[in-house]
């Protein structure tokens, strides 16, 4: 059941790469029976990793905290409409429900224009078309809340990034 809460921490989170090098603004939290029990924040760039975004970094953290890697009956909680790669990790992981802020097109349309070396190497339109579906589309079910907060945290890290450029 969605507690506002937890996607505010999500938010806080993503908020820290604007401060953060190396980190990208998309935050995420694990909560099982009520309690976070993993916290992630993208970290592609430090980590020369693209795996390293912060619902999989979110996931691993709980999977170590929780020392299993069976996370069936948590919620997660994203700054951001999670990518397919993340999507894919949840279900592997037992995730049974999302909750999340901006959705892929608010994101896109927070961080275009970016300076090449802040520009994500992925195309969103083609990487929903070829891995999935929607995310209103998708089985396991998901809601939308905080969008305009989640979005002003992308806004203010992109203007720092073209300001940097």
């Amino acid at each position: 059941m969605y507690e506002e809460r937890f996607l505010r921490r999500a938010i806080e989170i993503s908020a820290q790469a604007i401060d953060t090098p190396g980190t990208e603004p998309f935050g995420a939290v694990i909560v099982k029976d009520g309690q976070i029990v993993g916290e992630g924040i993208n970290r592609s760039v430090m980590n020369h990793d693209p795996t390293s975004h912060g619902e999989t970094e979110a996931i691993r953290d709980a999977c170590r905290s929780l020392e299993t890697v069976n996370l069936r009956g948590s919620e997660l909680y994203s700054s951001c409409e999670p990518c397919a790669l993340c999507v894919a990790a949840m279900n592997i992981a037992g995730i049974t429900a999302l909750y999340y802020a901006a959705d892929m097109a608010q994101a896109g349309d927070a961080i275009t224009d970016l300076p090449e070396a802040a520009r994500f190497p992925v195309d969103v339109d083609r990487l929903t078309h070829e891995c999935g579906h929607a995310v209103a589309e998708r089985i396991m079910p998901c809601e939308q809340h905080l969008d305009a907060e989640a979005t002003k945290v992308l806004c203010d890290w992109a203007n720092l990034a073209r300001s940097r450029a």
